[in-house]
């Protein structure tokens, strides 16, 4: 049974004006007061038998008000912002107590309305020992997100029990956008410090971290930082410190975080964090609800420093720099030819004519043409001849601007022939829609075992001028993680493993098709257009 609190109005007289008199303002439209505010409350783990909760001391307030547009609640000496009028509340003063609970509803103009109420709620929560020597330490534990490790960061529905079931982050895919510098430690005293990368400079100047978080929630901290999706990233923030509580509402362990408190990516909301696992030592898998309502966030935090990154040592094995003009070097390359759409509804026909193919003045240029009854291009590849298991290429490539191009450069697994795809494997370093030149792709298909099925992984990056200068497109590829790069950034990682076909040797390929699933409509006045490539090195 909930324990439902309704109260009449309590008027307060809290009336703000910034005028003698009450004027409507235009600009916000009519100033009313806020009216009929009530507030409910439910008090976790009510029944007859536990009139008071189950003893977390959790309760869900909500507020009402006519003409409301925000609500601030204040108890225990505590002051929490509410713009639903939701909230949830912990009382953790052991055993029974009764507590005040004011809330002030906001109209506009400032005009305000108030509403008092009383409750009861038990507390009999202690942490163990051991959870307490896990957060604590010795009191010099550090904690930071677990960016090394393969969905440390990700969501899901409501109450899910798989960790990051919709989306998880692959090892450092965030870097660079103000969560993995970011520290904090739960401390002694139930306070909570967090570290923005905050620094001084010689000068004494106050520089401040950034921090990570939900468009439309991390606003609570204020403004900056850059929209990116439904993501702000680095928002300018300073270190602060909140205080922290340990409950167990439905006997779950739970990290409570007052005022704006986070953990590396603001979500809004109560700021409880549930320990959905510890069994790891120095590690936890922790879950939160936004505020928001839509998503269960995941989290990996670990009070261990990463390791350093291992500093590997590149030695060039192979390398065509297209410096003789002719045809392709036979030692390199050979050809794919032939029509038929190549299992993506394509139009074009690949030749190994020069008008089609050709090192001329320094570079590779691959060419599609119309010509009259369709259109011709080349599809060129180191089959048996330049076959690679890890290490890193380069292709300083310069890419085709016509609508309807498909341009690639990628590899495919050398047993492609007795398993065929995508058994064997492809990495695609490079493709370029034929509608959107101004984004590249990078993507990795495989077949699932699991699940008997298809299987693939890729992101996009923004490009500029790609049909106009030369870019690096590049992939650096090892037992542990497949790293896609532009211009030697980054942006898709994918983790490696035995159970993957990508731990054998691959071939390249580069081309370009005209029109079919990523090539699109063709521009009916296309006549031709060119991929230029300056080289393609490989190191190991």
């Amino acid at each position: 049974m909930k324990n439902l609190i309704f109260n009449s109005v309590a008027l307060l007289g809290v009336f703000l004006c910034l005028f003698s008199c009450q004027e409507d303002d235009a600009s916000i439209g009519d100033i009313v007061a806020p009216s009929n505010l009530v507030i409910s409350s439910e008090i976790f783990g009510q029944d007859d038998s536990n009139l008071y909760g189950d003893g977390s001391g959790v309760v869900n307030f909500v507020a009402y008000a006519d003409n409301a547009i925000s609500y601030k609640y204040f108890y225990n000496e505590t002051e929490r912002n509410a713009p639903s009028g939701e909230l949830e509340a912990l009382f953790t003063n052991l055993g029974v107590n009764t507590y005040d609970v004011t809330v002030i509803a906001y109209g506009t103009g400032g005009l305000s309305t108030s509403i008092s109420t009383t409750i009861e709620v038990l507390a009999t929560y202690s942490p163990p020992q051991d959870l307490l020597d896990t957060l604590i330490g010795d009191g010099t534990k550090v904690w930071r997100m677990k960016s090394e490790g393969a969905g440390h960061f990700g969501l899901g529905p409501v109450g899910g029990t798989v960790p990051a079931e919709w989306y998880g982050a692959g090892p450092d895919e965030k870097v660079g956008v103000g969560m993995y510098d970011d520290r904090f430690m739960f401390n002694a005293d139930g306070s909570f410090t967090y570290i923005t990368n905050h620094t001084n400079d010689e000068a004494g100047t106050d520089t401040s971290g950034t921090v990570f978080g939900r468009v439309g929630l991390i606003s609570d901290l204020g403004s900056g930082g850059t929209e990116n999706g439904a993501d702000v990233e680095n928002l300018p923030y300073s270190d602060f410190v909140e205080d922290y509580v340990l409950i167990a509402p439905g006997g779950v362990e739970t990290i409570s975080l007052s005022g704006i408190g986070f953990i590396s990516y603001y979500i809004g909301g109560s700021h409880n964090y549930e320990i959905f696992d510890r069994s790891v030592p120095n590690e936890l898998v922790l879950r939160s609800t936004d505020g928001n309502g839509e998503f269960d966030w995941w989290f990996t935090i670990t009070s261990e420093e990463e390791e350093e990154d291992v500093v590997i040592v590149y030695e060039l094995v192979w390398s065509d720099e297209f410096d003789v003009d002719g045809a392709p070097d036979p030692a390199n390359w050979t050809y794919d030819l032939g029509a038929g759409g190549w299992g993506n509804q394509e139009v074009q026909t690949y030749t190994n004519n020069a008008e089609n193919v050709i090192v001329e003045g320094g570079s590779l240029k691959i060419t599609a043409k119309a010509d009259g009854t369709g259109y011709t291009s080349a599809r060129i590849k180191s089959q048996g001849l330049q076959q690679f298991t890890y290490g890193k290429a380069e292709i300083r490539a310069k890419l085709p601007a016509s609508e309807g191009t498909w341009p690639a450069i990628w590899m495919l697994g050398s047993n492609f022939p007795t398993v065929g795809w995508p058994h064997c494997g492809e990495m695609d370093i490079m493709e370029q829609t034929g509608w959107d030149k101004d984004t590249t792709l990078g993507t990795c298909h495989w077949f699932d075992n699991g699940t008997n099925a298809n299987a693939s992984y890729g992101e996009t990056t923004a490009i500029a001028n790609a049909s106009t200068e030369f870019h690096i497109y590049s992939i650096e590829w090892n037992e542990d993680t497949i790293k896609i790069a532009l211009d030697d950034v980054p942006f898709m990682t994918l983790t490696n493993n035995p159970d993957l076909p990508f731990n054998a040797d691959f071939f390249f390929i580069m081309n370009i098709a005209m029109g079919g699933t990523l090539g699109g409509t063709i521009d009916p006045a296309f006549t031709e257009d060119t991929m230029e490539v300056d080289y393609i090195r490989v190191y190991q």
